[in-house]
């Protein structure tokens, strides 16, 4: 039997019973049982975890939500959230159970108000990342939340997982771009703090409580948006560099000489670069000759007026490869260059999962050590595991690194699987000596959460478990993830 918010235990008919009036809250368009229409809600997006549930809502409404949690609270039913599911750690996946229901926030994907005077845009959970994206510059605006996933991931998902992406170097993960939040609680009351202020001191910043906590305190129903003046000029250059202490130098350089508009820095290994080339169709190698390391760096300025933009990055450039740090390099010509760049970052992923098994990190340290912890990374794995190629790529300007593996499709699976723990300790151990994290923009979900609980300071788990008691006593909120 469940129990209920009050202690006391409810039979399974209470359940069916419950189930109906959910159906009831969101109408006949906004529930699933069916087992084909369920199943692409039932395994992640990496597809290393798969759920059962038997009933999939779909509010259109906060105060639907709300009625649905109210209901589901009362007869002990576990809710999980679920945005665009393109999450990299199981966080949107139900138990093998059964028991539980997804909640998604899919049908909620208004966009409430944009005001551009106020640099703000107040948003539904559900909507698409890169439909936020076009509609702010519609609004000669700029929303800076770029990743991979932008055309299908939804905000309420971003948000809830405190998603990073590309421009983190300029602008701050997720939680850095959000004035307030709307949120459901697990007892189904609404806490709205949809306030479009940057100054408000009054006491405890709780959207920062939801921010990152993957559903597990409550649902993101609603955001107010930051939104920043429309840049007018962008550049990439793509370098070949000496090595991973001189892109490390040249960060520093181009933050201070482009008056820190440096909107990207990404570190991609040659090794990286010929994956993508082997299986991606159409990609272009960036320069001539091939080098061992290069770091993608785009620069932009809002600046109506041509200001000099391009010369500046070049005399950048032309400097640092007097210097040395820089081998070659080459600064796009127009748009459809600047995408072909963009085209071989973006790439990796779908190569990697072609080439065969990855086991992958996501990891930061402080950008100052990681030349230092590249190489021990890579020594560590070295000792556990000899069938794979360590290809770290990434967010070199925030520090974090997609510290992955590559293996092999030749390496049967089970080979694998018998080293996946080997690696990722011998990964994260290195990550905890240089005071770092083990997951950087990719959240805990199923994936890392024993993983959280081996490094992390026990006084913040603590810390973690009280609020969630506080919160979430009947622990409905999408058990199982997290803590």
């Amino acid at each position: 039997m469940a129990v209920s918010e009050t202690g006391a235990q409810v039979s399974g008919r209470d359940q069916t019973e419950a189930l109906e009036e959910i159906k009831a809250i969101v109408g006949p368009k906004g529930w699933i049982d069916d087992a084909e229409e369920l199943e692409p809600h039932l395994i992640d997006f990496r597809r290393r975890f798969r759920g059962e549930t038997r009933l999939l809502v779909r509010p259109k409404s906060t105060a639907e939500v709300a009625d649905v949690v109210r209901v589901a609270a009362a007869a002990g039913i576990e809710i999980v959230p679920q945005g665009g599911n393109t999450g990299m750690c199981g966080g949107a996946i139900p138990s093998v159970s059964g028991e539980q229901i997804i909640l998604s926030l899919q049908r909620m994907d208004r966009i409430i108000e944009i005001d551009p005077t106020n640099h703000t845009m107040t948003v539904e959970a559900g909507c698409i990342l890169q439909t936020l994206q076009e509609a702010a510059s519609d609004a000669d605006r700029y929303f800076p939340l770029s990743l991979g996933a932008q055309g299908s991931c939804t905000i309420g998902g971003n948000l809830s997982t405190n998603a990073g992406g590309v421009n983190v170097v300029k602008f701050g993960n997720a939680r850095e771009l959000v004035l307030g939040i709307e949120a459901v609680l697990p007892d189904g009351r609404v806490w709205n703090g949809l306030k479009g202020l940057r100054k408000d001191n009054t006491g405890y910043d709780l959207k920062h409580l939801f921010m990152g906590a993957e559903g597990t305190l409550g649902i993101i129903t609603g955001a107010v948006l930051k939104l920043f003046p429309k840049p007018r000029d962008t550049r990439a250059a793509f370098c070949a560099m000496r090595d991973l202490p001189a892109a490390i130098e040249l960060l520093g350089r181009a933050r201070a000489e482009t008056g820190d508009s440096v909107e990207t820095f990404e570190y991609l290994p040659r090794s990286v670069i010929d994956l993508v080339l082997r299986h991606i169709p159409g990609i272009v190698d960036p320069l001539e000759t091939q080098y061992a390391h290069y770091v993608m760096m785009e620069v932009s300025t809002t600046s109506s007026s041509d200001d000099g933009l391009g010369d500046r990055l070049e005399a950048l450039l032309g400097e640092a490869m007097e210097d040395g740090l820089i081998i070659d390099a080459a600064i796009s010509q127009n748009e459809a260059h600047r995408q072909a760049f963009w085209r071989i970052r973006e790439s990796i992923p779908e190569a990697q999962r072609t080439d065969g098994m990855v086991i992958a990190h996501d990891v930061s340290v402080p950008i100052s050590r990681i030349p230092e912890f590249y190489e021990a990374g890579r020594k560590a794995i070295a000792e556990v595991f000899t069938e794979g190629e360590v290809m770290g790529f990434g967010h070199l300007g925030d520090g974090n690194l997609h510290f992955n593996v590559q293996v092999s499709a030749d390496v049967p699976r089970e080979t694998v699987l018998a080293s996946y723990d080997a690696v990722n300790h011998a990964v994260h151990d290195q990550v905890a000596l240089f005071n770092g994290s083990i997951s950087a923009e990719h959240g805990i979900g199923t994936l890392k959460r024993d993983e959280l609980h081996h490094y992390e300071d026990p006084l913040k788990l603590e810390l973690m478990a009280r609020i969630k008691q506080a919160l979430d006593p009947d622990g409905i909120m999408n058990p199982g993830k997290v803590i």
